[in-house]
Formats: C-alpha cells, sequence, structure tokens
C-alpha cells in the first residue's frame, strides 16, 4: 500500500478537523437555537400557571373539583395546543389532567425545578414531562391557594407532544434544509481552502524533498535552485526557510568535502604512482651493483669493488631515508602522533640546529647565517617537531643550493608570533610545482628542488599540528624562502 505524501496526511487530518468542526457547530447551533426557544418560551408563559391558579373553579373549601379541572384544562389546551396543564398535590403528585387515558406516564412530578423557578432562577429551567418519561422541559408553575393557604400546584409543560410534533415535521422543511446545505457549502467553501492553502504552504517543503532526492553532492545545482536572496538575511525567517537554509549549508559542506575526497584520493594515487617511481630507480641500481659484485668478484680490484659498493650504499641510504620519511609522514597523517608543547626558547634551537648543518655547508663552500634579534619571546610548541621542521628546511637548502651559495635562517616578531624564514640562493622553485609544492601528490615530482622526497609535506604536517602552515615568500633575487610562524608564549 503506497504511504502518503506529508501535504495528503496534512490536508486528510485538516478535513477530519473541518469536518469535525463543522459538526460541533451545527451541533452547538441547534443546541443553542433551543435553548434560546426554551428561555423565550418560558419567559413569555411565566405567569400563564398564575394566571389558571388564580381562578375559583379549581378546588373550593371542600377540596378540588374534578370536572372544573378538566372542563378548564381541556379549554386551555385547545387555546393552546402546543401546553399541557396538571394540577399538582403538594406532594407532587399528578391529581388533575387533561391527558387522554394511558398517556400518563409519570404519578408524580419533581417539585425541586418548580421549586427553583417560583424562587426566580436563572431560565430556562426545565422539569419532568409527565408523558414522557426520563424527558424534561419547560414549565410554568404557580402555587393554588385556599384561604391564603397553599394546597398545591398548577403545572404547565409548554411545549407538549403537539408541539414536538410540529417541530418534528417542520424539521424536514426548507428552511433546515437550507441551513443545513448553507453549513455543507461554508464546510466545502473551508475545504477548498485549507487545501490551497496547505498546498501553498507545503510546497517549500516539496522543493526542498525533490532537492534532497536529487542531490547528488558534486555540481550544486540542485542546492542553487533552492536558494532565495532574502535567506541569509532573514532573522525571522519559518521553520521551512531556516531547514531550507540549513539544508543548502549542509550540501554545500558535503560538496566541498566531496571535492576533497576525490582530491585526496588522486593525490594518494599520484603518491602510490611516484613512490614505485622513486623506489624504483635507488633499487633497480642497488641491486645491479650487488648483482655485478657477484658475478665480476673475481676480475674486479680493490678500488673498483670499493666503488661499486659505495655506490650501492648511497643508493641504499637512499631508499632508507625515503623509507623514513614515508613512516614519519605516515604517523603524522593518522593522527598518533601528539604534541607535546613546552615554552622555549627558540634562539636557541636554532643555535643547535645550525652547529649540525656546519660541516655540511663548509664542504660544499656555503655560507651559513643567521639574522636573530634581541630580546625575541618565547615560543610555546613541541620542541622535537620544530626541531625536525628546521632540519628539513635546511637539509633542502643545502643539498639545493650551489656550492659557494649562501643560505640564511632568519627570525623575527610580529602579531604575537615568533617568524622564521629560510631561505637559499639556489635555483628556485619553478611555476609548475609551486601550487601543489606541500601536497602528497607533488612532493615527489621530479625535479631538481624535491628529489630529496617528503621533506617539504613532513613539514607542512608538523606545522598544520600547530596550527600553522608553511609558506613560500616570492622575492626578485635567485633562490627560495620558505617562511612560517610560531605563537608566542603569553
Amino acid at each position: 500500500m503506497k504511504r502518503l505524501t506529508l501535504a495528503q496526511r496534512l490536508s486528510a487530518v485538516f478535513a477530519l478537523l473541518l469536518l469535525a468542526c463543522c459538526g460541533a457547530s451545527a451541533w452547538l447551533q441547534v443546541a443553542a437555537n433551543t435553548r434560546y426557544e426554551q428561555e423565550v418560551v418560558q419567559r413569555l408563559s411565566t405567569g400563564l400557571a398564575q394566571h389558571i391558579a388564580g381562578t375559583n373553579e379549581l378546588m373550593d373549601a371542600n377540596g378540588w373539583k374534578p370536572a372544573s379541572v378538566r372542563s378548564l384544562f381541556d379549554m386551555l389546551m385547545a387555546v393552546n395546543p402546543a401546553v399541557e396543564v396538571y394540577l399538582l398535590a403538594s406532594d407532587g403528585r399528578i391529581v388533575g389532567d387533561a391527558a387522554p387515558a394511558g398517556q400518563i406516564k409519570l404519578d408524580r412530578v419533581n417539585l425541586e425545578p418548580v421549586q427553583r423557578l417560583l424562587a426566580g432562577g436563572m431560565l430556562p429551567i426545565v422539569g419532568d414531562d409527565p408523558r414522557n418519561a426520563g424527558v424534561k422541559k419547560v414549565f410554568s408553575a404557580a402555587p393554588v391557594k385556599v384561604a391564603g393557604q397553599e394546597q398545591g400546584y398548577v403545572y404547565v409543560v409548554l411545549q407538549g407532544q403537539a408541539h414536538d410534533a410540529l417541530a418534528m415535521s417542520v424539521s424536514a422543511s426548507s428552511v433546515l434544509r437550507t441551513t443545513l446545505w448553507s453549513i455543507a457549502l461554508v464546510a466545502l467553501l473551508g475545504l477548498v481552502a485549507g487545501l490551497v492553502a496547505f498546498g501553498l504552504t507545503t510546497r517549500p517543503l516539496r522543493d526542498l524533498t525533490r532537492a534532497v532526492r536529487d542531490f547528488e553532492g558534486d555540481d550544486g545545482k540542485g542546492l542553487a535552485a533552492l536558494e532565495r536572496p532574502g535567506d541569509a538575511s532573514d532573522k525571522n525567517a519559518d521553520e521551512i526557510v531556516v531547514l531550507r537554509r540549513s539544508f543548502v549549508q549542509m550540501g554545500r559542506r558535503i560538496s566541498e568535502q566531496w571535492r576533497e575526497l576525490t582530491r585526496q584520493d588522486q593525490q594518494r594515487r599520484d603518491l602510490v604512482a611516484n613512490i614505485s617511481h622513486d623506489l624504483r630507480t635507488p633499487l633497480t641500481s642497488l641491486h645491479g651493483y650487488l648483482e655485478t659484485l657477484r658475478l665480476k668478484d673475481e676480475t674486479l680490484d680493490a678500488a673498483e669493488r670499493r666503488r661499486y659498493l659505495d655506490i650501492a650504499l648511497a643508493q641504499s641510504r637512499k631508499v632508507g631515508r625515503l623509507a623514513q620519511e614515508l613512516f614519519e609522514l605516515a604517523r603524522l597523517e593518522s593522527g598518533l602522533v601528539r604534541l607535546e608543547p613546552e615554552t622555549f626558547s627558540l634562539p636557541d634551537l636554532v643555535q643547535d640546529v645550525i652547529q649540525k648543518f656546519e660541516l655540511a655547508a663548509e664542504a660544499r663552500r656555503q655560507q651559513l647565517t643567521t639574522d636573530i634579534p634581541r630580546e625575541l619571546p618565547p615560543v610555546r610548541a613541541d620542541v622535537g617537531l620544530i626541531e625536525r621542521v628546521l632540519t628539513n628546511l635546511l637539509d633542502n637548502a643545502i643539498r639545493h643550493s650551489p656550492p659557494g651559495g649562501h643560505i640564511e635562517l632568519r627570525l623575527g616578531y610580529a602579531q604575537n608570533s615568533v617568524q622564521v624564514q629560510v631561505s637559499d640562493s639556489g635555483a628556485g622553485i619553478p611555476d609548475e610545482l609551486r601550487a601543489g609544492l606541500f601536497t602528497r601528490a607533488s612532493a615527489l615530482n621530479s625535479g631538481p628542488r624535491d628529489s630529496g622526497g617528503l621533506g617539504l609535506v613532513i613539514v607542512q604536517r608538523i606545522l598544520q599540528l600547530h596550527h600553522s602552515e608553511i609558506r613560500l615568500v616570492d622575492r626578485a633575487e635567485p633562490g627560495a624562502v620558505f617562511q612560517f610562524d610560531l605563537a608566542a608564549a603569553r
């Protein structure tokens, strides 16, 4: 069985509520009209029982006069067929009436409503109908007095059987039919107006539902169709507008994440391909020289054997360095590395790192200098990881600077952070490598700058853990300049 949509369910509920309200309204209207009619009739006939009780034909000093009572009651009911007149004893027993034989169902009338009517209670007041047990009707009542003493009551039912029969016949008349048709027409118009209102109200929700079903998360066309010019600035927006705005924001974020996942997947593919290429070259060379040593071991002299072993050892170190960098990058990416921040003096750490590269720089006849201003504030970071950053940057600068070149490490202070800058006098970074220099995919591309491996990628991941990043600074002079910031300790 097909389930109804939200709009259809709302329309069905509205239709049922409307029909229930119309039914309740009709019932209340009928009840109100009935009470109105009862009150009008009772007010108009207030003195009727008193007028009947004032006659002298009901009783005399010898008691009730049944024949006179019946004759008088017959005359009154002939004048007004809607009323039924009864004579009650002081205890409520019916002692006189003009009803045909066998039609009286009660032998006494409850006098409590009678007392309330005589005391001036709020109308309408209903009492027992002797001809219909269990039915209450409006009445008029008055005490009968003889020689100043109350001997009983005149009890007049104002809407008797003749009235009921006439009311039932009139209920099928054109007036009632017109009233019912009017209520039905109002209900129909209200139903149509309600359905149209629900349709207009739920239209944005239906549009949002279609957009959710059609959302693919790649091109954003469905999101663009949902956007409204005033949504972002409307602070009094309804729930549907808020839902649409939230979905658009969520869709944009999903689209961005999808594109980022696609880009990272492509980078991962490029990384695997580049790793395979970079590993294949030294491994092939290592295998070739080891195989040569094995095949020509008896024919090689000591100098050649040593040269082959040095080449094989150099290729082995290159493979080991690349494997170590891959392992370090994997740890940084996996989240296993946890920062252990501490407050320390960055100039002291720079001096320690510089000392490790002084011999390498002297061997290549390179000038390694520092520019450290006085009174730099301490920084708060992971000492070991920042040392790794400085080591990678200086190692790259020395390896990619020509003999006799110049490498400088400069510190500065700006905007509550210490700025670190490493520059060299090498060939610089080609334009085609700049866009992806610090990403997985570009770190192993062939070229003079990055043949060393994943050093810059590791630097970027470490700095991201410190809420910073590595930047390549443009300058007119030859060479490359790398820069990053570390937050000053408070």
